[in-house]
């Protein structure tokens, strides 16, 4: 359930926080279109997310469970923690990873992928847009240094 979620929060750009309170209810399925209408726990601002079919298939299954019960069934934050790290771990990354990377990783996958700074930061529920920036910076970084890595020995074609 860690790594769904996990996975659930690289998709949809949430906080853990928030990804721990969801409850069916506020998972929407209309028109065809599933989404998440909640409000954030830090903010507190009621945010809408629209799920893509990456997001929709790693929700667990719903079968039994009521509207008020939890979509993802999550251990206490250490157990988090240590399942996380283990995962990582057990993948090869020698890094350190939390699930604020998650967040981190959609936000800068968006802008890289061309969604505009404004819709990336209403996604993440972000209360000023200065607050989203810090992911552009990230991606104006990285096409930096990808404009280095076409190199030519073009002293022939004078």
């Amino acid at each position: 359930m860690v790594k769904r979620s996990f996975l659930f929060c690289c998709f949809t750009g949430l906080r853990i926080s928030d990804v721990q309170k969801l409850i069916w209810k506020e998972v929407v399925t209309t028109n065809n279109e599933t989404y998440i209408n909640f409000r954030q726990k830090k903010t507190k601002i009621e945010n809408y997310v629209p799920l893509s079919e990456n997001a929709i298939s790693v929700l667990p299954s719903k079968r039994e469970n009521t509207e008020t019960d939890s979509v993802f069934d999550l251990p206490k934050e250490s157990t988090i923690r240590k399942e996380l790290k283990k995962w990582v771990s057990d993948s090869g990354i020698d890094k350190h990873i939390t699930f604020h990377c998650a967040r981190h990783s959609y936000a800068t996958l968006q802008l890289a992928g061309g969604t505009d700074i404004y819709t990336v930061s209403k996604m993440l529920g972000h209360t000023n847009v200065r607050t989203t920036q810090v992911y552009a910076k990230v991606v104006d970084e990285k096409k930096e240094k990808a404009t280095e890595t076409i190199k030519l020995d073009l002293s022939s074609a004078r």
